[in-house]
């Protein structure tokens, strides 16, 4: 798929260029989001190429900004196609409505949403810490049973999609969407309720580790870790995270093994996205 949707934006750029535009864009919906390393007169031309590649794609946008701020957001600039942000995104049969301006969103999550779905046992209690639109949660309500799925984030407008969202996919009373910062609203009301936590945020998953640990139970459980990790040619990733979450957690008092680890993707040179699926033993009173 890479390959022939490369080979087809070759006409517009030379195959260098074509291969670093395809690798920043993403399909959200029937909305195309892409970001391009050369001069943004070029945008009409690589709108035009995504729409003939993609059939299904009505919409262009070009990131103009980084993913910035508490509420991950990205400014955004029309391209091609119908003038909109909002879109419904279909994945492993759920439906997600989402606008990409005041929401974040990721699709390039959907294979660790899926596999994290499947490790969850019936009747378990999960905790979301960093929840978006509720795509994790709702893919857990869809094909596992779980007793509940607390579901928090920070900002106001991604609640009220994950509300849509519960909707759309008849989730009612199992994911229960919760306004606000995960530590505050762990400390407040989720101590020692989970399960399984889920930490899709790497920019804040060290930082609120110890948050993660005590919403598990005291009999212990698992927390799902994002992290991004400079590595070069001579290191691992994954070593190098796990030597950091391992001192994290050794000061917390903590029992744990990683019996997962993964590369979810390359972000940049050097640079990686890394999944870890932490076992947590019995807590202590100190944990």
């Amino acid at each position: 798929m890479r390959k022939r949707q490369r080979k087809n934006l070759s006409h517009v750029f030379s195959y260098e260029n074509s291969g670093k535009t395809y690798n920043s864009y993403e399909v959200v919906g029937n909305i195309a989001i892409i970001r391009l390393p050369i001069a943004s007169e070029n945008a009409q031309d690589v709108a035009n190429a995504i729409m003939g590649i993609q059939r299904n794609v009505k919409t262009v946008l070009v990131q103009v900004s980084p993913v910035i701020g508490d509420f991950r957001l990205r400014r955004l600039k029309h391209v091609a196609g119908e003038n909109k942000t909002s879109t419904i995104h279909r994945e492993s049969g759920c439906l997600f409505s989402v606008d990409v301006e005041k929401c974040y969103f990721s699709p390039r999550l959907s294979y660790e949403r899926l596999r994290v779905a499947r490790l969850v046992k019936s009747s378990e209690t999960v905790v979301n810490m960093f929840a978006g639109v509720g795509c994790f949660s709702i893919l857990i309500a869809k094909h596992a049973n779980p007793t509940r799925v607390f579901s928090i984030d920070v900002n106001p407008a991604t609640i009220e999609f994950m509300q849509e969202n519960i909707r759309l996919n008849r989730v009612y009373g199992k994911v229960v969407p919760l306004l606000g910062d995960s530590k505050a609203v762990i400390s407040s009301r989720l101590q020692r309720v989970a399960d399984r936590v889920l930490m899709p945020l790497p920019e804040k998953a060290l930082e609120y580790l110890p948050y993660a640990v005590k919403a598990l139970k005291a009999s212990g459980g698992w927390i799902h870790y994002y992290d991004f990790e400079h590595a070069k040619k001579t290191e691992n990733p994954l070593e190098k995270t796990k030597l950091k979450v391992a001192e994290r957690l050794t000061r917390l008092d903590v029992a744990f093994e990683f019996p997962f680890a993964r590369v979810v993707r390359p972000i940049g040179p050097n640079w990686y996205q890394v999944a870890l699926d932490i076992n947590v033993a019995r807590l202590s009173d100190k944990s």
